[in-house]
């Protein structure tokens, strides 16, 4: 696979695939955990909201390889908010 290091994909974890997915052999497990949660309404992906709390479940922004760029470059602006939280 061409840009291989943007893709992992883990067979074997017992939560495989944690979102349903059409193509099980292209979901990419590298961001198990996204990463732009934190962004809450602006992480850009399908959330909602069930009692208050953002759920993810069809959500499938992190687990589709063509998405790495974008994410890495969220988290820059990620980094700059963490890093304003703590100086001021």
């Amino acid at each position: 696979m061409e840009n291989s290091h943007k893709f992992f994909c883990n067979h074997e974890c017992k939560y495989f695939p944690c979102h349903s997915q059409p193509k099980p052999e292209e979901f990419n497990c590298l961001f198990c955990y996204c990463p732009l949660y934190t962004l809450g309404e602006e992480c850009g992906g399908n959330f909602e909201y069930y009692n208050g709390t953002k759920s993810c479940v069809n959500c499938h922004l992190p687990h589709v390889p063509t998405h790495y760029d974008n994410i890495t470059s969220k988290l820059k602006h990620i980094n700059n908010e963490a890093h304003n939280a703590i100086i001021n």
